[in-house]
């Protein structure tokens, strides 16, 4: 039996690459009253990067609930990409990574919302309409590593579209032919990111970017 919405429901997309999860989120989402009275239209599902950052272009959703971590593009990449392409739609993070580097990263972001999968959902339905009104919300376990967490540089969306290319074995010639850009632009970018995170070879560059949860080791394969 489906349910049904006012006009007036915010609507959703919700991108995991877990089909469990993905209808658990759903239900309550779409349960009058759970999360806000009217519930939240979910106009889409996605399994992958490349699904979640197409569904978003077409139903250009209020709110967009989004794994990290997932194939074809990770949720950082897709990130940058969503908010060119639907500037209004507020992101909000679902993550079993708890790197401090990937937490700060995220947080230099447009990204408006950060939970973990480990924790209770309640947490996430209960600070959803505060999101959905413009508001900002980090989960508590987040919030207890970042005070723990020395500084860790920010980079810009470029230089981590960049960092993913160069761990997935992508040459300057190949990163600049796939960003439309000239290959001594991607150098200039991977100096300074290098220079950033001061390391000073890309096994360095790795390593650092693995240990602050910077990158997915999906990325590898």
């Amino acid at each position: 039996m489906s349910t049904t919405h006012t006009p007036t429901s915010p609507t959703a997309v919700i991108a995991d690459d877990h089909h469990i999860v993905r209808q658990g989120l759903r239900i309550a989402l779409e349960s009058k009253g759970l999360v806000i009275p009217s519930g939240i239209h979910v106009v889409a599902e996605a399994e992958n990067g490349l699904e979640a950052l197409a569904a978003v272009k077409q139903h250009q959703p209020d709110l967009l609930l989004l794994d990290i971590s997932m194939p074809l593009a990770g949720g950082a990449e897709v990130i940058l990409d969503i908010q060119r392409w639907s500037p209004n739609t507020r992101i909000v993070i679902l993550t079993g990574i708890h790197a401090p580097g990937l937490i700060v990263q995220l947080l230099g972001t447009e990204v408006v919302g950060i939970f973990s999968k480990g924790s209770d959902l309640q947490e996430l339905y209960q600070n959803l309409p505060l999101i959905l009104q413009g508001g900002r919300y980090i989960a508590k376990s987040f919030e207890k590593i970042l005070q723990a967490q020395h500084s860790t540089p920010i980079l810009t969306g470029r230089e981590q579209q960049i960092l993913n290319m160069i761990v997935s074995g992508k040459t300057n010639k190949e990163i600049a032919q796939q960003l439309l850009i000239s290959p001594k632009t991607v150098d200039k970018h991977r100096t300074s990111l290098m220079d950033k995170l001061d390391v000073h070879s890309v096994a360095e560059l790795l390593a650092y970017a693995f240990r602050e949860g910077l990158i997915d080791p999906d990325h590898l394969l």
